[in-house]
Parts: C-alpha cells; structure tokens; sequence
C-alpha cells in the first residue's frame, strides 16, 4: 500500500488540506470526474476551498492499491471507497443546496514520484449523487 496515497486520504478525512497538500508534488494533475484538468498545488487548493465550502465528506470503506513491480510498482496507485456527505451550499450548476446527505462509491487513481503523488483522477457517478440530493 503506498503510504503517500493513505497520509493523503487520511488528511482528506482529518479536513487538514495543508496535510493533503504535503502529500502532492508542485506540479501535480488533477483529473476530476467533470471539468477540467488543474495543474499545481495552488489550483488543488482552490478546488479544495471550493469543496469544502459547498460539501462535508468523510471516506470509508477504503481499500488502496499499488501496482505490482511489473506494472509499474511505486508509481502507481488506485483506492475505492464510499463517500458520505452533506451538500452545504448550492455548487453552480447542480441543484439547489439544503443540507442533504448522499453516500456515493468512488475511486480514485494516482501517479507517484519520489513519494509524492504527481496525479489524481477520481471518479463517481455523477447522475446518482443528483439523483440523491434532488430526493429520488
């Protein structure tokens, strides 16, 4: 299990973004599941803003993995997990914000340099968390 991937999840459930940040290389990717890709710590920390001010999760259910030696070992990882939430206030776009509750799978795929994670592409399923929050 790369210990960068877990230090990185942990600080995610902790709400310590300076932790999470620690965990990212300068010029890291991230991949989310709709939009853009943002390049850089500092982006990474706007999208983190953003979240934290529109949603409250906490991840369990977590199991990570590392690519064998073979397939590109000490660079690779993967994790899957549930992601249980509270939409805080209204996101652009998505429906109106009221204090709803979702719990939602998702994953997550990492690239690592020298114990650093250089990109993050997470995935969930888009239409089930609207269909969640819109109640049904």
């Amino acid at each position: 299990m790369s210990e960068t991937v877990k230090r990185y999840f942990d600080a995610f459930n902790a709400g310590d973004v300076d932790g999470m940040l620690a965990c990212l290389s300068e010029d890291v990717a991230h991949h989310v599941n709709e939009g853009q890709i943002r390049v850089g710590r500092e982006k990474f920390a706007e999208f983190c803003a953003h979240m934290n001010r529109c949603y409250k999760e906490h991840l369990t259910d977590m199991a990570i993995f590392e690519a064998t030696e073979d397939h590109g070992g000490g660079t690779r990882a993967a994790a899957e997990f549930i992601v249980n939430g509270t939409y805080l206030e209204t996101d652009a776009g998505l429906p109106q914000a009221h204090g709803q509750t979702y719990r939602l799978p998702a994953g997550s795929f990492f690239s690592l340099r020298n114990g650093q994670i250089t990109r993050v592409t997470t995935f969930y399923n888009l239409a089930d968390w609207v269909k969640q929050v819109s109640n049904g």
